[in-house]
């Protein structure tokens, strides 16, 4: 695309996904398994857990502090399995990897900032400092990003088909990528799909291509988004049978920009799983994109990015800030003094408004903590709060 396109206001953006056998998400879905036996048993539990997984080996290691007892390594062989790598053949195998656990308590410093009543903040504390975002905008009806929500889809359908075994040479491992058109900041098509699975020997590429084109991206990408040269590019290497843990090392927390909104807005740099709620990281970037949805949801902007951020041990936050990207329809409101009248902002509040001492984690951990229903930072309860505020 070259530059004096993009001045008038043509370009192209690309968001990639990997799927729940990729290394990295392996490892977020162990470590989010691990935070929900723990809160299922004690939701008071205090857990920053992560994960290492290379050729034979699975680490689980990280702090604890909680009255459950949990079998760490029972528990990863199960997520292992659950995904599929179940077979020596696939190059690992949940029955005869070795796992390795190394849990400890959580420090005494980091507790004394967040047990109520202790610390310099008698309040429920924030776990970490940091800088959280959230964001929303109107590309589709989950009001996502359309190059992440299509590349999170893409690998979902690829899923569904290898766990309902309707053929018979998809393995654990993908990637996909998804390049988007905009024409004066609005998507109006998909340039380009990238769709890399690992498969069983002896497939030809003819085979997978076909199925992968006709039963994944043509099933799941509007025809009319398609434009009518758009490239479909399917194991561009020829061959994807290494996969998994057995071709790359996986780690928790690698796949950040994955989890959230595919590189649209901006990023604070901490990732989600296998943290309590306590860790702001995690749950304050579940409330920035509750309060960006409601925002665009409510009609007063098009596309919203919220960011706040805390200091370890203190309940308030040190900075609520909005941008709506020159997309507001209300004039010259204060959006962040209108996000600290409307919406709650304390560690304590939002883990309550949220409900979010739970075991819902594991699910968060492959295709996207953001634009799923399910979760309750995609609630829009707070539209009527904020008509009322800024149209009445």
């Amino acid at each position: 695309m070259e530059a004096r396109d993009q001045v008038q206001g043509k370009y192209l953006f690309t968001s990639e996904s990997v799927s729940e056998g990729h290394p990295d998400k392996i490892c977020d879905q162990v470590s989010d398994a691990v935070l929900d036996a723990l809160l299922a048993k004690d939701a008071q539990a205090r857990v920053a857990c992560e994960a290492l997984v290379k050729t034979g080996l699975l680490v689980v290691a990280g702090e604890v502090s909680s009255s459950a007892r949990v079998d760490y390594g029972q528990l990863a062989r199960r997520v292992v399995a659950d995904i599929g790598y179940n077979d020596l053949a696939l190059g690992f195998d949940a029955n005869t990897c070795g796992v390795l656990v190394a849990i400890d308590e959580q420090s005494q410093d980091i507790a004394a900032g967040v047990d109520e009543g202790s610390g310099l903040d008698h309040r429920l504390g924030a776990g970490d400092q940091g800088m959280m975002f959230g964001y929303a905008c109107l590309e589709t009806p989950e009001l996502m990003p359309a190059t992440i929500s299509y590349a999170h889809q893409l690998l979902r359908a690829l899923a569904a088909q290898r766990h309902r075994g309707k053929v018979d040479f998809l393995r654990p491992d993908a990637k996909s990528q998804v390049t988007a058109i905009y024409e004066n900041n609005r998507m109006v098509g998909i340039d380009s799909v990238v769709v890399s699975t690992q498969h069983r020997e002896g497939v030809s590429r003819d085979e997978l291509k076909e199925f992968v084109v006709e039963e994944c991206i043509r099933k799941v990408i509007p025809a009319e988004l398609l434009s009518a040269n758009a490239n479909f590019f399917v194991n561009e290497t020829g061959s994807f049978v290494v996969g998994g843990p057995r071709g790359d090392c996986g780690l928790t927390g690698r796949k950040i920009i994955v989890d959230t909104y595919g590189g649209h807005g901006s990023h604070g740099g901490g990732a989600f799983s296998g943290k309590d709620p306590t860790k702001v990281d995690r749950s304050a970037s579940y409330l920035a994109r509750y309060i960006a949805k409601n925002l665009v949801a409510a009609g007063t902007c098009g596309k919203c990015l919220v960011q706040i951020a805390y200091v370890i041990g203190k309940a308030e936050p040190v900075s609520v800030y909005v941008n709506t990207y020159d997309t507001s329809k209300v004039g010259k409101i204060n959006f962040s003094q209108l996000v600290r009248e409307i919406f709650v902002l304390q560690p304590k509040d939002i883990i309550a408004e949220l409900d979010l001492r739970r075991p819902i984690y594991r699910e968060t951990a492959a295709y996207g903590h953001f634009g799923r229903p399910q979760f309750p930072w995609e609630k829009l309860d707070h539209i009527d709060k904020i008509k009322e505020k800024v149209f009445s």
